[in-house]
């Protein structure tokens, strides 16, 4: 989130470490969001037609100014319904995300490891509209190697003597907890030719106490609830051609971000209308006061390649020279036979 990169980007991770009463904790944020569905809102568990769905992200961020430094964060993740035709055509789906986020001098690095389930209730008889709710709980761990971190009174008249702050012997290198998540989410195919769906999230909402700090947890460095929101519709030109607009609004404790734009798809081949279809996109995005971004990608049986870069727009940007974030984003939904023999999908697959 901006409040997040603005302070990695200064360079003053550190410090605010070494501060615990001022540090506050942020998730981790991507590009192409909708590359990590179960990262947004549990509801998007099994939120997709087909048999089951893997993706994997690769980000690098702030490579211009932190140098072997810069932001690496990788994340992957599975979902599939586990038990289909609970009434009617409901289904219950499960998944598993994990991701893993490096960042700064002090190579501080958050693993988090999350289970999902969802529920999808079909509204009507028509299987164009459905409501869904998740669950999600996991573990996150925060790690810092403080061997890569030097303090002032460790120079001496120009000689260097490693391991000169006692004052700093309480420090841990490890802290952790679990996290429960919850979201909502509502979909609907309103025709042929247009479909939407709109969700609400609230992640972290044990709000688990983290700190480095050996002295005594304190209650202001717990990891704050993020309040997710998105909006996403498929709307199409012609049989080959749509927009697909999104809105993703997300809000941790003094952090906020907006990022709202859209995706050009282009379908290929003779069998166009089919769901492996092979295809082209391309979007632009803007992230509210911190970056301009575009991605573009090809879709082939199943797979999605993607590709996103941020251009930065902030107050960093005189120390960046524009540059942001690079992504690559790999994705593959395995077709369902049930999908080809009826018309019963999922009202829209945005995220």
């Amino acid at each position: 989130m901006k409040c997040r990169i603005t302070i990695a980007g200064i360079g003053v991770i550190a410090a605010l470490l070494f501060q615990p009463g001022l540090s506050r904790a942020q998730d981790v944020h991507f590009t192409q969001f909708d590359a990590q569905p179960l990262l947004l809102n549990p509801a998007n568990t099994g939120a997709f037609n087909g048999d089951w769905r893997a993706s994997v992200i690769y980000r690098v961020q702030w490579r211009s100014v932190l140098g072997s430094s810069a932001f690496k964060t990788y994340a992957a993740s599975f979902d599939m319904p586990v038990i289909r035709d609970i009434s009617i055509d409901d289904y219950l789906a499960a998944g598993v995300q994990v991701y893993n986020d490096r960042a700064g001098d002090g190579n501080l690095s958050n693993f988090t490891a999350l289970l999902s389930v969802a529920y999808h209730k079909f509204l009507g008889e028509d299987g164009r509209k459905v409501l869904t709710v998740g669950l999600q709980g996991g573990y996150s761990q925060k790690s810092l190697d403080l061997s890569r971190l030097y303090f002032g009174d460790e120079f001496d008249e120009g000689l260097f003597n490693r391991g000169t702050s006692p004052e700093f012997n309480w420090l841990t290198t490890r802290t952790g907890g679990f996290i429960i998540n919850a979201g909502l989410n509502y979909a609907q195919a309103v025709s042929d030719n247009f479909s939407f769906t709109i969700g609400a999230g609230v992640n972290n909402i044990n709000q688990p106490l983290e700190s480095f700090d050996t002295r005594g947890k304190r209650a202001d460095v717990g990891l704050g609830m993020r309040y997710t929101g998105q909006l996403g519709a498929i709307i199409k030109a012609d049989d080959r051609f749509s927009i697909r607009p999104a809105v993703l609004i997300q809000s941790q404790q003094t952090a906020m971000e907006l990022v709202a734009g859209t995706e050009l798809h282009y379908a290929l081949g003779e069998d166009y209308d089919l769901q492996t279809a092979p295809a082209v996109f391309a979007g632009i995005w803007y992230r509210h006061q911190d970056a301009i971004m575009g991605t573009v990608g090809i879709e082939y049986k199943g797979f999605r390649v993607g590709f996103g870069y941020d251009y930065n727009t902030s107050d960093l940007q005189n120390a960046t020279n524009g540059n942001g974030g690079f992504e690559i984003s790999i994705g593959y939904v395995a077709p369902s036979p049930i999908s080809f023999a009826r018309q019963l999908l999922f009202p829209c697959t945005r995220f």
